[in-house]
């Protein structure tokens, strides 16, 4: 039997039901797990420590887990986390819900300065969309542009089409679902009434039913003791009327519901019995066996990148922009038919929209103005005929003029009703165009990943069966003499370093630098990774990262390293220019270098220590007067990324740099300045849009301002 890799609606009406008890946890801090895990570390006053994991790929799951169930933090944090960290750090968990019956949980979050809410796609390829509280997209793990619906930073969240919901659907308008069927009952169940397979077999065997009988056979009663099950269904989620089960074949677990199931125990499954429903997910999908993830792919490890599956991406995707250009094109097709259909029919309209605003002066309620004008309608009033309906909630009236129908703002005119649907038509035609840029750039990446799958696959064949080594140094010699810059297609080789998350360059003589980027990875830094033979350096100006010279790798027995002055001298240079100093516009100031066991968390009788400070002892080595010296630019083996220091560091490694000083430009715009300049150098410019962006530029530079040392 195949395991359970998603979510029913049934179970995650369930987990809501049982969710909302941790309403009022603060959120810690959020972290992502490659790109579909998100996990939110919380604190509830009852409980401690709470975990909420939200899955969307392959897997797609959300509960509270165990903290023991939970990986270790990842590396540094994509933006997509940092989004997250920034907005929901201290927010308070303020519930949950599920949208109609679907597979969508959406989460709100409190915070004073601003709420957040975050939509849980649990269908299709899933997705996880950050929404502030006029519902407008923040940012989105995926980017969706359909006929049907956009998801988009900037755009207001789209919900899918409704479903009908069978736990709370009337019996009338079940018998008129189910009567709409030309197949057989648990088919019907599973489709239009969006039960799915399991719990569709599930009703019908509660109910009596036999699964094939065939919809026009099926009889009065037979439909009642249907609807009936599904009401006891319904009545268990809404009251939280529990009995999770966990099942299992052979060991292995397969299923987890909310409550025992007939279908399960009649197939002879074990089961785990537990007593409320999200302790059992988290169980099931810790137990959970992923090695089929991968169980179709019968070629070995090589190493080599997986073009076709990005290929396929970047298809689909076009696929979705074609989509959603089609569905612009229409729709802002039908709001300007909408605006000429009014003036060719002015008069009529205008005599719907004058009685009612002549009615509502007059303080007559929009249920009797409704009335009147069905009214009106049934004695023949041409212009009563034409509407359809009034909503007083609105403001509204809904009227049929020619072929088509268009819902009015009530209290205005003819002319301003049509100018909003000119612009409505105009800021559709606007979101069109911001697709066909959309597709532009998608096409130039497919192009790309096909140009990169080419080139591997033609390196790998002039190797001629020779041995494929990894190591640094055979990189560094084979591409010795490699223009990059006129390469029409960069193969993309990425093994992120744990030193990555913090400020850090490679000297000119190969050693390692790594800075803080603030008072917590400071006190990291001293407590966990400096060791002895390192250098610990700081600006003598206040406020600056601790930074460290290493002598070893962090798992590495520590040595005692004669550092050339060259490295010594870059190992400053990176001090001070990481310190308030450039923030001050200055471009000179001085740096102290002290060794390992001179730095201290121990104050003096009566002090007290900052969190991220320290105390030095002994003599220390001054750099005086040291120039500030930053650059930043794009690596291109044997890893490529983005990379930053001082500029003779950055040159050497480099393929194109850009060196910077002091000056006019905040951090955020001199990111975005330097990522345009560094893309129009390659010829390549898809290969820097997939290993450098704005966001991991600015990572690498100064706070304060800067510019570009043409």
């Amino acid at each position: 039997m195949n395991a359970k890799r998603e979510l029913s609606s049934i179970d995650l009406a369930a987990l809501v039901t049982e969710m909302g008890r941790y309403e009022g946890a603060k959120v810690d801090k959020a972290y992502l797990y490659g790109d579909d895990l998100l996990r939110l570390k919380m604190r509830d006053f009852d409980r401690g420590r709470v975990e909420l994991m939200l899955e969307v790929g392959a897997v797609k799951r959300a509960h509270m887990a165990d903290p023991d169930h939970v990986a270790d933090a990842p590396g540094r944090p994509p933006n997509f986390a940092k989004m997250l960290r920034n907005r929901l750090g201290g927010a308070d968990f303020a519930g949950v819900t599920q949208y109609e019956f679907d597979r969508i949980l959406v989460f709100e979050f409190e915070r004073p300065d601003a709420n957040t809410t975050l939509v849980v796609e649990l269908f299709g390829e899933g997705n996880i969309a950050a929404l502030d509280e006029t519902g407008e997209v923040i940012q989105s793990l995926q980017t969706v542009r359909l006929k049907s619906r956009t998801i988009a930073p900037g755009s207001q969240y789209e919900y899918p089409d409704s479903r009908i919901d069978p736990l709370s659907v009337g019996f009338d308008a079940f018998v008129r679902e189910m009567d709409d069927s030309t197949s057989d009952v648990v088919r019907t169940l599973a489709t239009q009434l969006n039960l799915g397979g399991l719990y569709a077999e599930e009703v019908c065997t509660r109910a009596g039913v036999e699964k094939e009988t065939q919809i026009e056979d099926a009889t009065d009663e037979e439909y009642r003791a249907i609807y009936d099950a599904l009401d006891e269904l319904a009545s268990r989620v809404d009251t939280g009327d529990f009995e999770p089960r966990i099942y299992l074949d052979d060991d292995r677990v397969v299923d987890v519901t909310p409550f025992p199931l007939a279908e399960r125990e009649a197939a002879g499954l074990d089961e785990e019995h537990y007593d409320d429903f999200t302790t059992a997910v988290d169980d099931y999908f810790y137990r959970f066996d992923r090695s089929d993830d991968d169980s179709d792919s019968s070629e070995p490890d090589d190493g080599k990148p997986d073009f076709e599956a990005e290929i396929a991406k970047q298809q689909r995707i076009i696929d979705q922009q074609e989509g959603a250009i089609e569905g612009f094109e229409q729709q802002a097709a039908d709001e300007r038919a909408k605006a000429e259909a009014l003036y060719e029919q002015y008069d009529r309209v205008d005599e719907i929209l004058t009685t009612i605003q002549e009615a509502r002066e007059d303080g007559v309620p929009w249920d009797d103005i409704d009335a009147t004008l069905q009214e009106a309608a049934d004695e023949g009033l041409p212009a009563a005929e034409a509407v359809v309906g009034v909503d007083g909630s609105e403001g509204t009236v809904t009227v049929d003029i020619g072929d088509t129908r268009a819902t009015l703002d009530a209290t205005i005119g003819v002319e301003k009703n049509a100018d909003q649907l000119y612009q409505e038509a105009k800021r559709i035609e606007e979101k069109k165009d911001g697709a066909k840029e959309a597709i532009e750039q998608t096409r130039e990446e497919l192009a790309a990943v096909k140009a990169r799958r080419d080139a591997w696959e033609a390196d790998d064949g002039d190797s001629d069966g020779e041995s494929d080594d990894d190591d640094d140094s055979d990189a560094d010699s084979e591409f010795a003499d490699t223009d990059w810059l006129s390469r029409s297609s960069i193969p993309i080789k990425r093994d992120e370093g744990w030193y990555e998350r913090f400020r850090w360059f490679h000297t000119t003589d190969g050693f390692l630098v790594i800075g803080g980027r603030n008072a917590d990875q400071n006190e990291e830094l001293v407590k966990k990774y400096m060791s002895g033979g390192d250098r610990f350096f700081h600006a003598q100006a206040h406020g600056g990262p601790v930074t460290i010279l290493k002598a070893t790798g962090p798992s590495e027995a520590s040595k005692e390293i004669d550092f050339p002055e060259s490295t010594l001298r870059q190992a400053a240079q990176f001090a001070v220019s990481h310190s308030s100093v450039w923030k001050a516009g200055q471009h000179a100031g001085d740096v102290y270098m002290v060794e390992p066991d001179q730095v201290s968390k121990t104050p003096e009788s009566g002090e007290y220590i900052e969190k991220g400070s320290f105390v030095i002892r002994g003599d220390r080595t001054y750099f005086n007067d040291l120039a500030v010296d930053l650059a930043v630019g794009i690596q291109c083996t044997p890893q490529t990324r983005v990379v930053g220091g001082p500029t003779a560091a950055v040159a050497e490694a480099a393929a194109t740099h850009l060196q910077l000083q002091p000056g006019k430009y905040a951090q955020n715009d001199m990111a975005k300045r330097c990522y345009r300049e560094l893309k129009g150098r390659f010829a390549d410019e898809s290969f820097v849009r997939s290993v450098a962006s704005a966001d991991l530029i600015q990572e690498h530079l100064p706070a304060g301002g800067s510019e570009i040392i043409d």
